[in-house]
């Protein structure tokens, strides 16, 4: 069992702006608290690379790629698109978290590695195929799922998100699609005011989206008993070629963006939880990226708990 991660200082380029959540510090919260815990000589190094336009294609037009690209450029400090703000750096940086991820896919797929977490940034969750918003610009992990599924032949993709917010651009991008079962546990009502609980998916992916809303204060009780009753029994049905998690860590007690109520105990067992089930149904294949997580030291404290979760056996 090898178990790989993603660090690159360059996530550090893509700035918001001042007091904005989705700061550059997350970035280092992250690499200080791994640093110092003493994991990463335990961790394969992920290298990063900047993701080919056709590669973002995947699950984004052309259009919206070289949207983002010009008003990037054009030195717009928010995309036209939605609520996202940018950069001179953030189409470069973007590239690179969409590249990490391909990467990881890469290697877990190849059986260099069996587990990987990338550390990227901006997030990716709530990007839909034309539209950057809530902070994300490309898609980072359904771009990566479309990947191992055109590259390495995985014919079913589980992606299992836990950010406190709803993957509503994930949800949009596979909802009729069938091959990818996507599953959300997060706060409503709250921002972007989807994932209601008969959203299912439509089309050849009617049943391959699960929904589980909860209200302000939820924590592993609830989170914990959708997971084993719900969530399990649609892992065994769907049987996935690999397992990815959308792992937001703004579902965290003491967040700013949120009111739920994990620990950092509880992510590690929903941690554990996922690991059995991708040991069960797919050689233990299991990619996580990041996505939320505006408290800082609540960030590195989630991050290493969850990063000490994947490496054991």
């Amino acid at each position: 069992m090898k178990t790989g991660l993603h660090l690159a200082p360059r996530y550090t380029d893509h700035d918001p702006g001042p007091g904005h959540p989705e700061s550059p510090a997350r970035y280092t919260a992250i690499m200080n608290a791994l640093t110092s815990s003493g994991l990463l000589p335990k961790l394969a190094a992920i290298p990063s690379r900047a993701a080919e336009i056709p590669e973002i294609e995947l699950c984004h037009p052309r259009h919206y790629i070289e949207l983002a690209r010009d008003e990037i450029a054009a030195g717009l400090d928010t995309l036209s698109t939605g609520d996202t703000q940018i950069c001179e750096k953030s189409y470069e940086v973007a590239t690179h978290a969409v590249g990490a991820v391909l990467n990881a896919v890469d290697a877990v797929m190849t059986g260099k590695l069996t587990r990987a977490f990338c550390a990227v940034r901006p997030p990716g969750h709530h990007a839909r195929p034309s539209q950057g918003m809530g902070f994300c610009l490309f898609n980072n992990i359904a771009i990566g799922a479309r990947h191992a599924q055109k590259k390495h032949d995985a014919a079913k993709v589980l992606i299992v998100d836990w950010d406190v917010h709803h993957g509503n651009g994930t949800q949009d991008i596979f909802y009729e699609d069938g091959s990818v079962l996507f599953a959300s546990s997060h706060q409503s009502p709250w921002y972007p005011f989807t994932g209601h609980a008969e959203e299912t998916g439509g089309g050849k992916g009617k049943g391959c989206t699960l929904n589980f809303p909860f209200a302000a204060g939820a924590g592993i009780k609830e989170i914990g008993a959708a997971f084993r009753d719900k969530l399990l029994p649609e892992i065994a049905r769907f049987k996935p070629d690999l397992i990815m998690i959308s792992a937001g860590f703004d579902s965290r007690v003491d967040d700013p963006l949120g009111n739920f109520k994990l620990t950092d105990a509880d992510f590690s067992e929903l941690t554990h939880l996922l690991m059995a089930a991708a040991d069960e149904h797919c050689q233990g294949r299991l990619i996580s990226v990041l996505e939320g997580g505006y408290n800082l030291s609540g960030l590195a404290s989630a991050v290493t708990a969850h990063v000490n979760a994947l490496l054991e056996d």
